[in-house]
């Protein structure tokens, strides 16, 4: 999340496999009757049985957001729900943030002070709050991305730069955002795409993981106890 001054807040796509059957009817004249008998038989027992649905095909879990999202930020899927409903945005936009901030470590405290499951910087809250709370943290953190969302028109890679990189790099060129803006686009603006889209896996996903996520999601699943 933005790492920024509070004034002028600049913080930081399952391929449905279809085989196609190939035949051949040669020369030979079937009566009319029995292609028509034939064609109502076989509609009777599609509707019978009809074809299984294989689980890696559906779009999402049946908690609501994604499968391709790492088994610890889906131990969320429940909140992110109420999270994103109340705030506004997509459930699995949020989720992509919480991926790459924090692997959905409720723990998780960066270098620059940012805190949390959405890694939210410390001015962002009220007097009294606990920035490790679940509910505040979530509160907090998507409230920011909506107001990214709402800066960027409603294009989910503008909203993830300025959650990144602060609203303020928003109406900017692309090529004056920081390298860290960039790179939190090029992960999680895929990221998001393949979840939005119903694919099973990402991977723009795996490479974030194989190439940052590794130990931050380790910390995560042992603070939640997924090991």
């Amino acid at each position: 999340m933005p790492r920024a001054r509070p004034d002028d807040i600049d913080f930081e796509t399952a391929v449905a496999q279809q085989e196609e059957g190939s035949g051949c009817f040669g020369f030979m004249v079937i009566p009319l009757a029995v292609v028509l008998i034939s064609a109502l038989l076989a509609s009777f027992a599609l509707k019978t049985n009809p074809p299984a649905v294989s689980a890696d095909s559906l779009p999402v879990t049946a908690s609501g957001i994604s499968p391709i999202f790492r088994a610890e930020v889906r131990h969320w899927a429940d909140s992110i729900l109420r999270w994103a409903a109340a705030a506004g945005v997509d459930p699995n936009l949020a989720a992509t943030v919480m991926q790459i901030e924090s692997c959905g470590d409720p723990r998780a405290t960066s270098s620059a002070g940012a805190m949390g499951l959405f890694q939210v910087m410390p001015f962002h809250f009220r007097a009294l709050e606990n920035p490790y709370d679940p509910d505040t943290n979530a509160t907090r953190g998507l409230a920011y991305l909506a107001r990214s969302l709402a800066a960027g028109g409603g294009d989910s890679r503008l909203a993830l730069a300025g959650y990144n990189g602060g609203i303020g790099v928003i109406p900017r060129g692309e090529w004056t955002w920081s390298a860290q803006t960039k790179r939190y686009v090029q992960y999680g603006a895929p990221i998001y795409e393949d979840a939005h889209s119903g694919l099973s896996s990402s991977a723009a996903l795996n490479q974030w993981y194989e190439r940052y996520g590794v130990s931050l999601c380790r910390q995560a699943s042992q603070r939640l106890g997924l090991q």
